[in-house]
């Protein structure tokens, strides 16, 4: 029992830090008027560090906050997919060779994609032009989580 106690604290504490590195560092977006952040350094590290299951939980849970947060409504169930899938995956996959976070940021670059085609007022040209930024920010997200991942495994002896 403790130890699930353990684990839902963390959880809690993980989604307010992925929220606050979702807004912390915000660069706008004009075509979508979204933003670039770095909140996927903690969404990748969520899912290495807790798993795939927590690590989606607590990603998806955060990143949504963020959007709610930051006045992204209509995002924030799209938000809560994409991240939760990508920390899923990098906990699932990425956790056995860190190669698969490449696939996990991609599912989150292709669900946003798809969202935008389909969302009213942006369609194809605003999803395709939001693309580069979505794949950066899956770049730094995944290289940043997992650097932060191996640090803080060292540091806890691990």
């Amino acid at each position: 029992m403790r130890t699930t106690s353990i684990k839902v604290a963390l959880i809690i504490i993980l989604a307010g830090a992925t929220a606050a590195l979702s807004l912390f560092i915000r660069i706008p977006t004009p075509a979508t008027g979204g933003y670039l952040n770095v909140g996927d350094m903690a969404v990748v590290f969520c899912g290495l560090f807790l798993g795939g299951r927590s690590g989606a939980l607590a990603a998806g849970i955060g990143s949504a906050v963020a959007d709610l947060m930051g006045g992204f409504f209509i995002f924030a169930p799209i938000t809560l997919i994409a991240k939760g899938l990508e920390a899923f995956i990098a906990g699932t996959l990425g956790k056995k060779h860190p190669a698969w976070l490449i696939l996990s940021g991609i599912v989150m670059v292709v669900i946003y994609f798809m969202a935008e085609v389909f969302l009213p007022g942006m369609g194809v040209s605003a999803a395709l032009s939001s693309l580069p930024f979505n794949l950066i920010q899956a770049g730094i997200g995944a290289v940043g989580g997992f650097l932060i991942y191996k640090s803080v495994t060292a540091a806890l002896g691990g």
